[in-house]
């Protein structure tokens, strides 16, 4: 069985070291508390990225820390703690990684049931706690190499939730790359500096749809970044999905009391299964309630071979290695990528060709195709 898990975090490990972490410090904002998603597969980084292996917890980049310890540091300065979001499966992996992790926070949700319910129980356990706090849901797996361009980015979209919006963090695209979704960005608001209406989400486009969105400008990325009032989410879930916001509620009331089991049992299966995206962010823009904060930082989510590729150098003979020291010979074969693997292995006559050896697995594919790896099924 998959199950979640809500981990709480006090501060990050103080040897925790990382690309993302920069050594200017940052303002703690008052009344502020991140939330961190790690769930998912990464199914599109199969085999390297397994159930029992999920990206966050693996360092793709080389750098010595994994992905969800990158994130961590990267929010630490902003809030006293951030919490967690993942599997049950992997609260371990994650308290390992992270060992300051305050273990009476850690929250086991039986079941998954999409990115709302995550979402909606952390809000609902924060205001049980705290009483109303402006909380962010930022990804596990996320690189983003200027933490102190996303901080002020975070910050500037905190003093838009005090307005009541809804806000998403829309990241300037580089292309018209079909692998994100898009987000439509209007007026900018009068009360809230650097934040602007949301006008429309589009789902990911194809590449010509996404080169015209471009061109007619005032369109970011959609990298599923939303910081709000606890009360605000809450409240558009009580309107937009009433039984999910009862149901999370009630958990909440009786997490730190001996009904919690029974809550869970009773309640958790009933739950809608959706995601934030469809429950609030979607139907709550075309009211209006959605603002986004334009993110001038490099961002990527690390989606497939192509894009992971894409964030490393090449070696002297033009193969770029990924977790692999064994010999690797290419003859006429440009833009290898190799990862993983202790077996000599040579490439012949195949241009862009990604080969990934695991104890589990191996996986030959071109980079033109680097999203099809979800289709496989083996």
């Amino acid at each position: 069985m998959w199950c979640v898990c809500v981990v709480l975090l006090r501060c990050p490990h103080p040897n925790v070291d990382s690309v993302t972490q920069n050594s200017t410090p940052s303002r703690t904002i008052d009344g502020f508390v991140p939330v961190v998603p790690a769930g998912g597969v990464g199914s599109r980084l199969w085999p390297l990225s397994r159930p029992d292996r999920p990206k966050f917890l693996i360092d793709l980049l080389g750098t010595g820390s994994t992905l969800i310890q990158d994130t961590v540091a990267r929010l630490a300065p902003l809030s006293a703690e951030v919490i967690i979001v993942t599997g049950e499966r992997h609260a371990s992996a994650v308290a390992a990684q992270l060992p300051d992790l305050d273990e009476r926070a850690i929250v086991a949700e039986p079941s998954p049931r999409d990115s709302m319910a995550a979402i909606a129980l952390a809000a609902a356990l924060i205001e049980q706690r705290h009483g109303e706090q402006i909380m962010g849901s930022f990804a596990a797996d996320h690189v983003i190499p200027d933490a102190d361009a996303f901080r002020e980015a975070v910050a500037t979209a905190v003093g838009a939730a005090r307005t009541g919006k809804v806000v998403t963090i829309g990241i300037e695209p580089t292309g018209p790359s079909s692998a994100f979704g898009y987000i439509r960005s209007g007026a900018a608001l009068a009360d809230a500096p650097g934040a602007f209406e949301v006008e429309a989400f589009t789902e990911k486009p194809d590449h010509e749809a996404a080169a015209a969105m471009l061109a007619s400008g005032g369109h970011v990325w959609n990298a599923g970044m939303f910081v709000v009032s606890t009360s605000v989410l809450l409240g558009h879930l009580a309107r937009l999905q009433p039984s999910l916001e009862a149901g999370v509620r009630r958990i909440a009331a009786a997490w730190d009391g001996p009904g919690r089991a029974d809550a869970l049992a009773e309640i958790w299966p009933t739950l809608t299964k959706i995601a934030i995206d469809h429950a609030i962010a979607e139907p709550v823009a075309a009211e209006g309630g959605v603002a986004v904060v334009p993110g001038s930082f490099a961002w990527d989510d690390v989606g497939d071979f192509d894009a992971l590729a894409s964030m490393l150098s090449a070696d002297a003979d033009g193969v770029i290695r990924i977790g692999r020291d064994a010999p690797v010979s290419v003859v006429d074969a440009p833009g290898a990528v190799v990862v993983g693997g202790t077996k000599p292995l040579a490439v012949v006559g195949i241009a862009d060709a990604v080969v990934v050896e695991t104890d589990e697995a191996l996986l030959v594919l071109g980079r033109h195709a680097a999203q099809r790896v979800k289709d496989v099924r083996l």
